[in-house]
């Protein structure tokens, strides 16, 4: 296979467990000078996926990181499992639980009616932990650092958000939404509206925009095409 990557190329990446996204970058980096001798490309990713998250990651090279914005721009759609009953400060599992409340008295139907609020144009608080910028610093580094920051909503448009399998505590669901939409926080906002709380235990990113998981690469599969 024949890739033009100073010229440009759009790679569709699975991102793995635990990797950052500017992990994923570097290391296409590295595999591309090693396999094809180019010491210089630019490259970099359309749309930031959490360390915990996996799935669909848009990597541009050369002359296509010109439209990393519009990749941006485009709407997402994820797949992921929430757990009820307890917090944590980051919404995910990057923390260790704050806090424990009882689900004896939740209901499947009551999970199901209260998704229905989520839908549509909402203000959104992102995480503390979270990548945004706040007077030109992360939000995480301030989080880690104990640092008490204000962090403004966003405005976010989710257009479908539906519960797939329930299995109190755990409820898996679909969601499709806007650039800037913080799936934490959804569920951090489904678990104070449920009055449990909730917290993310799993996420994959299926889609952007025309552009689906089960067409991208695994990066050692990637690795053994190029050069």
């Amino acid at each position: 296979m024949s890739f033009q990557f100073e010229q440009g190329e759009v790679l569709l990446i699975n991102k793995p467990y635990q990797w950052t996204s500017f992990d994923v970058v570097g290391k296409l980096r590295t595999i591309i000078r090693k396999r094809t001798g180019i010491r210089k490309i630019k490259i970099g990713h359309a749309g930031t996926l959490d360390p915990l998250a996996t799935g669909l990651l848009i990597i541009c090279t050369g002359k296509f990181t010109r439209r990393i914005i519009s990749f941006q721009e485009l709407e997402k759609e994820y797949t992921g499992t929430m757990y009820l009953g307890a917090t944590t400060p980051s919404f995910d599992l990057e923390t260790g639980p704050d806090g424990y409340f009882p689900t004896d008295d939740l209901t499947e139907e009551a999970i199901r009616d209260a998704v229905t609020h989520f839908t549509g144009t909402l203000e959104q608080i992102p995480p503390k932990y979270s990548a945004k910028k706040i007077d030109g610093k992360r939000a995480y580094d301030y989080a880690r650092e104990e640092k008490e920051v204000e962090i403004k909503a966003n405005i976010v448009t989710i257009t479908a958000f539906e519960i797939t399998r329930v299995a109190i505590p755990l409820i898996d669901f679909r969601v499709v939404c806007s650039k800037g939409t913080y799936i934490r926080s959804l569920a951090r906002d489904l678990g104070m509206h449920l009055g449990c709380g909730a917290h993310l235990t799993a996420l994959c990113r299926t889609r952007i925009g025309m552009y689906h998981l089960r067409d991208a690469w695994e990066l050692n599969s990637l690795e053994e095409q190029i050069g």
